[in-house]
């Protein structure tokens, strides 16, 4: 049995699974496999240092498969922002067809891309916000709860409450995101009237996420407690991975008072890339979301995804099925 959707007939891929654009995982080692399985992998636009390295980046994924895939762009207020015109072009040329945007303002972005016939998901944390991003032209919406990782934004609603609420106003598909793992995460987003589901977290414990092996097995050592949420008293909540980095914010923080230059040393993004790369798992700070108390083992993407479809039909046909009298 497939399962088809609203999302999978319009982005033209076979199954109801996205691989979400995360900093330092999205290349093309990461997305080439998810695209391969027949769902619909992104890679990240800024994780390249400047447009012409994601132009090859987005060369070396064609090289690997000949399926759909995106680029994942984030947009954020910055004293000096990346050069994003340059970034779009470069995913242009690339004849990219698909874009997730998440961020501050996309209209420009969104803008520039639909021009040129490329569909657009934005990534939103709030109904009102998809509400806005409908209104700009995007093509899907992909809702984040409050147990994702990254930024959940300042409502703390969980995915339970947001996705259902956001089905009831948004009419564009629209992807889960947050706290999904499993078969039994992509019937429930399903049921609650997502059109697919959007997973960042279990697609690092994979074995082909570019990461080291210390910072997958800690995934999968952490249960659903192992999470910190930082940046809190600077309105601008950012979900972890617990590690003595993310423990030392939350204490200055919680002394009152706290800048950003406060904690700056501490989550500056050269630290935590330098910590990934040494394998350093209490060395800086990684995104991570509460799922990782979901996630007991590290498989291939292939093996992943043949387990989250099979199980979601086997819910589907046989615990829901049975249900019915």
């Amino acid at each position: 049995m497939a399962i088809k959707t609203r999302f999978t007939e319009e982005f033209g891929i076979e199954k109801p699974i996205v691989q979400g654009g995360m900093q330092w995982v999205g290349y093309a080692e990461m997305v080439a496999p998810v695209a391969e399985a027949g769902c619909l992998g992104f890679l990240t636009a800024l994780t390249q240092p400047t447009p012409e390295a994601l132009a090859k980046e987005i060369a070396r994924t064609r090289d690997m498969t000949d399926k759909p895939f995106g680029v994942n762009i984030t947009i954020l207020p910055t004293i000096t922002p990346p050069p994003y015109a340059e970034y779009r072009q470069a995913i242009i040329e690339g004849g990219i067809k698909i874009v997730e945007t998440a961020g501050y303002k996309p209209q420009e972005h969104v803008d520039h891309f639909k021009q040129h016939g490329i569909k657009v998901i934005h990534k939103c944390t709030a109904v009102r916000h998809a509400l806005s991003a409908e209104r700009m032209g995007v093509d899907a919406i992909s809702i984040d709860g409050f147990e994702c990782a990254g930024h959940p934004g300042e409502d703390d609603i969980p995915g339970m409450i947001l996705i259902p609420a956001a089905a009831n106003k948004v009419k564009i598909p629209m992807l889960a995101s947050g706290g999904i793992a499993d078969g039994r995460g992509l019937v429930a987003a399903l049921a609650l009237g997502a059109d697919g589901i959007n997973m960042g977290t279990r697609f690092c414990v994979t074995k082909e996420a570019p990461i080291p092996e210390a910072f997958k097995q800690q995934m999968v050592e952490n249960d659903e407690r192992q999470t910190d949420l930082i940046f809190r008293t600077l309105h601008n909540t950012a979900r972890v991975m617990r590690n003595a980095v993310s423990q030392e914010v939350v204490a200055i923080e919680r002394e009152g008072g706290a800048k950003f230059e406060d904690v700056q040393h501490l989550v500056s993004g050269k630290r935590g890339l330098a910590a990934m790369r040494e394998g350093d798992t209490d060395g800086g700070i990684w995104s991570a979301g509460m799922v990782q108390g979901l996630i007991n083992d590290i498989p291939s993407v292939a093996e992943l995804i043949d387990q989250i479809m099979s199980d979601a039909e086997a819910i589907i046909d046989q615990r829901l099925g049975g249900m019915r009298s």
